[in-house]
């Protein structure tokens, strides 16, 4: 074996190992955010509930943590607060919480088509960085 193969075989290793890192934080963004969507259909869903049945009071069991879970008691269901993010909470008719509901699904879709093609484009230009690299590498040719 050639001398230069030896070198540049600890080179390819390192170059697909940072592509693959690279693909793999990119890869769970999309897994995250379809994560916020499905919470966000099941509140859509528990307020179209509430609306259709005329609930104005609910008692619930809120998990404290750890398993740990409270009875609580909402005296007036036609308000809810939201999580907006960050740690931020805004109270909402029912109303106005379905329209953040759809603005936000519609953001968080847009998103992950974005990462999807990010993705995609990370994955093509790696082949072609490792082809080219390997292809240097059997040339002979010296990295710049």
């Amino acid at each position: 074996m050639r001398s230069g193969c030896r070198i540049g075989i600890p080179m390819l290793i390192l170059i697909t190992f940072r592509i693959e890192m690279s693909c793999c934080h990119v890869q769970l963004f999309p897994s995250l955010r379809l994560t916020e969507i499905d919470a966000s259909l099941d509140l859509k869903k528990n307020i179209e509930n509430l609306e259709n049945n005329g609930i104005t009071n609910l008692r619930s069991m809120v998990n404290l943590g750890s398993e740990v879970y409270m009875q609580a008691e909402v005296p007036d269901t036609r308000h809810i607060f939201v999580d907006i993010g960050l740690g931020f909470h805004v109270e909402f008719t029912w109303s106005e919480a379905l329209q953040f509901i759809s603005v936000r699904e519609a953001r968080l879709a847009r998103q992950i088509e974005e990462y999807t093609q990010l993705i995609a484009n990370i994955k093509i230009k790696a082949q072609i960085k490792l082809v080219c690299e390997g292809i240097r590498e059997l040339l002979q040719i010296r990295a710049e």
